[in-house]
């Protein structure tokens, strides 16, 4: 007994997206740095939670303590 083939039918004209152009090769363009414009709105000073602080101490405790000295 032989299985009987699905029929796709009519196809909608907009299943398949129209192709755009590969992006450029080789480097890419100069950006003008003096158009740039740097914002430092981090309030002062930069707040922390005690997981943060942990996490730095764990890590970083014996920099610090060779930097500033050992904690009181």
């Amino acid at each position: 007994m032989s299985r009987p083939r699905a029929s796709l039918g009519v196809l909608p004209d907009d299943l398949y997206i129209e192709p755009v152009p590969w992006p450029r090769i080789g480097r890419p363009p100069k950006h003008d740095v003096k158009a740039w414009t740097i914002l430092d709105d981090w309030p002062n000073p930069v707040p922390i939670t005690d997981a943060e602080l942990d996490v730095f101490e764990a890590w970083f405790g014996d920099l610090f303590d060779e930097l500033f000295g050992p904690h009181r």
